[in-house]
C-alpha cells in the first residue's frame, strides 16, 4: 500500500503539486516512520518549497537511521549551503565524497561552497574533479567558468564557457556569463553577439538586456543602447546601474526628453542606498558633492569593497629612493596618459624610483612608446588579475601607489582594495571622492576641494598650491584659415569642445540666447555621435535658432593641428555641472579664453582652477545669470575680450598652470610628506603643499 501511495506522491512532486505531495509523504511516515525514500523525498519537497530549515530536520533525520544515504548526504550539503552555512555544507560534502568519491554532483556543488566562501582556486579545483568524473557536465563548466573569472582568469572562464555551450547549446545561463565575460575582455561586439544569442533563448533575460545595451552604449549605438535599458527598467526599475547607464546614453545623444524625472528617479535611488548610477555618470547629472559621495560608497561597496586582510600593513624598511607605482588600464592611449607624460619625464630620478603598472592594452602607440621610456620600470599585467597585481606592487616594495583610473573605464580597484602598498592614492583620472578606505589620499587644489568641502571626502586631501591639473606642452601647427576650419569667414565664434554627455537644456538654452544676442555669431562643437548632432540642431531650431549657426569640428588625431585650428574661437562656453577638464588647459594653451560657471562638486570647479593657475579668475562666473552676461559683454567688447587674450598670451610662459616642472616639485613634495607620514608610523592627514620659489 505504502508503495503505491509513494509513487503516486512522487508523481504528485514531479507535477509540481507539492503540497499534496507532502502530505502524502507525512502520511506514509505516520504509519512508517523509517521509511527512508519518505524521508528524503519529503525533504527534497520542503527544499523545492524554500523551507530549507524544515527540509534540513528530514535529512537528519533520514541520516540517524541510514548514515550512508548517499542522495541524503548530498541534499544536506545543498540545504546547508542554501542555509548560508557554507562551513558546514562543505563538511558535509566531504563526508559525501569520503565515502562517494566519483559523485560527480558533490564535487560540483563543493565547489560551488568553496565558492560562496571566497576559495575560488579550490572551487576551480572541485570542479575539476566533476569534470574527471563527468566530462560532459555542463553546469559544472559553467560554474567553473564563474569561478575563473573571479579570479579574474577571464580568458580561461571564457574557454570554460565555450565548452558547456558545446555540450549544450541552449544553455541560456551560459551565453548570459559568456557576455558578461566578453564584456570585461572589452570585446563589446562580441558581448553583443553573446546577448542576442541568449536573448532569442529568452526573451525576457534582463542580463543579457543589460550587457548587451551596455555594449552597445560604450560603442557609442546610443539609440540601441537606451532602447535596451528602458527594456531592463520596464522589468526590473531597479536593476542595477540600468537607469544611470541610460540617462548616460541620452546625454551622450543630447536626447533631453524626461530628463528632469530621470534626475529625480536616481535621486531618490541614491538616498535609499540603490545601485541605480555609476559614480562617474552622476556627475554629469548633479552639481551635489554629497550624491557624488554616495554614488561612490555604494559602488564601492558592492564592487571593490576592502579585503579582510591587507597585503602590507605597515612601512618597510626605508629605500634609497621611494619608489611611486602609477597603475593605470590606459597607458596605451587616453588623457590621463597622454598629459601625465610630461610629469613622468620631469620626475627626480635621484629621490624617486618611478614605476608604470599597466593592466590595459599592449598595442604600441606613441604616447605608449613614450611612456615606456619615461619609468624606470614599465610593466605589462595586462594578463595578471587584481590578486596577482596587487601581490605584485607588495613584492616590488612600492612605496606609494597612484590609482590613476578611479571609477572610469576598464578601472580596477580591487587591487587597491587588497592594499598591497603602504600608500594609496587617488589622483587624475576621477574628478571625486572614491569613498574607499583603502586610498589614503586625494590629490587636489584649494579650489577643487576647498576646506569646507573635505566632509564629502573619505581620502585626506593633499592641496597642491595652484591647479591640481598637469600640464602637457604641445607646439601649436599653423593655424588654418577660418573657412578652411568650416568656420564662416567673419562672426563672433563662441566654442565649446566638451562631451556631448556634459551638455544639458540649461546650458544649452543659454547658449542659443548668446547667439540670439550676437548677429552673425556661431556655436562651434565638436563632431558628435549623429543622434546627438541631429538633437542639437533640432533643439537649437526649436528655440528660434538656425541649425547652420551649430558648427560641427571634425575629430583631428594631431594634437597640434588640433591647437592650432582651437585658437580661431574667440570664447570658449564651459559646461555646468561637469567643467571641462584638460580640454580647458588645452584651450588657454591655444590662446582662447574659458568661460566657467563654478559648480559645488569637484567635477564642476576643475575649469575655475585652471584659470586661477593661468592667472584669469576674472573668467569665472558665480551665477548662470553672471556667466550669461559675461559672455555677451565680451562678446560685444572687442576691446575687453583682446585685452584678455593679451592677458593669457602674456601668461603662457610664467602662469603656474603652464609651468610643469614646477607642477611635478609640487607633487613630488606631495608624496615625500605622505611618505615621511607613513614611515613615521603616522596616520594619513590632510596637508597643504607649499609653493615652490
Amino acid at each position: 500500500m505504502n508503495g503505491a501511495l509513494l509513487q503516486t506522491a512522487l508523481g504528485l512532486q514531479r507535477a509540481g503539486k507539492l503540497d499534496e505531495a507532502a502530505r502524502l509523504y507525512e502520511d506514509i511516515l505516520r504509519s512508517e516512520p523509517a521509511q527512508g525514500d519518505a524521508l528524503y523525498l519529503l525533504g527534497s519537497v520542503h527544499f523545492q518549497r524554500g523551507a530549507f530549515g524544515d527540509a534540513l530536520d528530514r535529512f537528519d533525520s533520514l541520516l540517524a537511521i541510514k548514515p550512508g544515504f548517499r542522495e541524503a548526504l548530498a541534499a544536506r550539503g545543498a540545504t546547508l549551503s542554501s542555509l548560508g552555512r557554507h562551513e558546514e555544507a562543505l563538511a558535509a560534502y566531504e563526508k559525501m565524497i569520503a565515502a562517494h568519491p566519483t559523485h560527480a554532483q558533490s564535487w560540483n556543488n563543493r565547489g560551488n561552497t568553496l565558492l560562496a566562501l571566497g576559495r575560488e582556486k579550490d572551487a576551480v579545483a572541485s570542479y575539476d574533479r566533476a569534470l574527471g568524473v563527468t566530462p560532459n557536465y555542463f553546469e559544472a563548466w559553467r560554474n567553473r567558468a564563474t569561478a575563473l573569472a573571479q579570479l579574474g582568469r577571464l580568458e580561461d572562464a571564457l574557454t570554460s564557457l565555450e565548452k558547456a555551450l558545446q555540450l549544450k547549446p541552449d544553455f541560456t545561463a551560459a551565453w548570459e556569463d559568456c557576455a558578461t565575460v566578453l564584456m570585461r575582455l572589452g570585446r563589446r561586439q562580441d558581448t553583443i553577439r553573446a546577448s542576442d544569442r541568449a536573448l532569442a533563448l529568452n526573451p525576457d533575460s534582463v542580463d543579457a538586456l543589460y550587457n548587451r545595451g551596455n555594449a552597445h552604449a560604450i560603442l557609442n549605438h546610443f539609440d540601441e543602447a537606451i532602447r535596451d535599458c528602458e527594456a531592463v527598467l520596464a522589468r526590473d526599475p531597479d536593476y542595477p546601474y540600468a537607469r544611470g547607464v541610460l540617462v548616460h546614453c541620452k546625454l551622450q545623444s543630447c536626447n533631453w526628453r524626461g530628463l528632469n524625472a530621470d534626475i529625480e528617479s536616481i535621486s531618490k535611488a541614491l538616498a535609499a542606498g540603490k545601485r541605480s548610477i555609476s559614480p562617474f555618470n552622476v556627475k554629469a547629472l548633479s552639481d551635489s558633492p554629497s550624491q557624488h559621495l554616495r554614488a561612490a560608497q555604494i559602488w564601492m561597496e558592492h564592487n571593490c569593497p576592502p579585503a579582510p586582510r591587507p597585503l602590507v600593513q605597515s612601512p618597510r624598511i626605508p629605500h634609497k629612493r621611494i619608489r611611486l607605482a602609477y597603475v593605470s588600464g590606459e597607458f596605451h592611449n587616453g588623457v590621463v596618459a597622454n598629459v601625465m607624460a610630461d610629469v613622468f619625464e620631469h620626475h627626480d630620478r635621484n629621490r624617486f624610483e618611478t614605476i608604470a603598472v599597466s593592466f590595459g592594452p599592449t598595442e604600441s602607440t606613441p604616447i605608449r612608446r613614450r611612456l615606456e621610456n619615461a619609468f624606470d620600470r614599465f610593466i605589462d599585467a595586462q594578463r595578471m588579475n587584481d590578486s596577482e597585481i596587487a601581490g605584485l606592487l607588495r613584492d616590488i616594495q612600492a612605496d606609494i601607489a597612484i590609482d590613476l583610473m578611479g571609477y572610469t573605464g576598464q578601472c580596477r580597484s580591487a587591487i587597491f582594495a587588497l592594499r598591497p602598498v603602504p600608500v594609496q592614492v587617488n589622483y587624475l583620472g576621477f574628478p571625486g571622492t572614491m569613498a574607499a578606505p583603502y586610498l589614503d589620499y586625494i590629490l587636489a587644489d584649494a579650489t577643487v576641494i576647498p576646506e569646507d568641502h573635505k566632509p564629502y571626502y573619505t581620502e585626506r586631501v593633499v592641496h597642491l598650491p595652484h591647479c591640481y591639473l598637469p600640464f602637457a606642452q604641445t607646439q601649436m601647427g599653423p593655424v588654418p584659415e577660418r573657412t578652411h576650419a568650416g568656420l564662416p569667414a567673419s562672426g563672433f565664434v563662441f566654442a565649446s569642445f566638451n562631451n556631448s554627455y556634459k551638455f544639458n537644456p540649461a546650458m544649452f538654452d543659454c547658449w542659443m540666447r548668446l547667439l540670439h544676442g550676437i548677429d552673425g555669431s556661431v556655436l562651434w562643437l565638436r563632431e558628435h555621435e549623429p543622434a546627438a548632432k541631429r538633437n542639437l540642431m533640432r533643439a537649437a531650431e526649436d528655440l528660434g535658432v538656425a541649425p547652420q549657426r551649430l558648427v560641427f569640428a571634425p575629430a583631428i588625431a594631431d594634437m597640434a593641428a588640433h591647437l592650432a585650428r582651437l585658437s580661431l574661437a574667440d570664447l570658449f562656453l564651459d559646461t555646468h555641472p561637469y567643467n571641462a577638464h584638460s580640454s580647458a588647459v588645452d584651450t588657454l594653451w591655444a590662446g582662447v579664453p574659458v568661460l566657467t560657471l563654478m559648480g559645488a562638486s569637484f567635477a564642476g570647479r576643475v575649469a575655475a582652477s585652471a584659470l586661477k593657475a593661468a592667472g584669469l579668475p576674472e573668467l569665472i562666473a558665480e551665477t548662470p545669470a553672471a556667466y550669461e552676461a559675461m559672455a555677451l559683454n565680451l562678446a560685444r567688447d572687442p576691446a575687453a575680450l583682446g585685452a584678455i587674450r593679451a592677458k593669457l598670451a602674456g601668461n603662457r610662459a610664467t602662469a603656474p598652470l603652464f609651468d610643469t616642472a614646477r607642477f611635478t616639485r609640487h607633487l613630488e613634495a606631495a608624496y615625500a610628506s605622505m611618505w615621511e607620514r607613513a614611515a613615521r608610523g603616522e596616520s594619513p592627514a590632510s596637508f597643504a603643499v607649499a609653493a615652490a620659489e
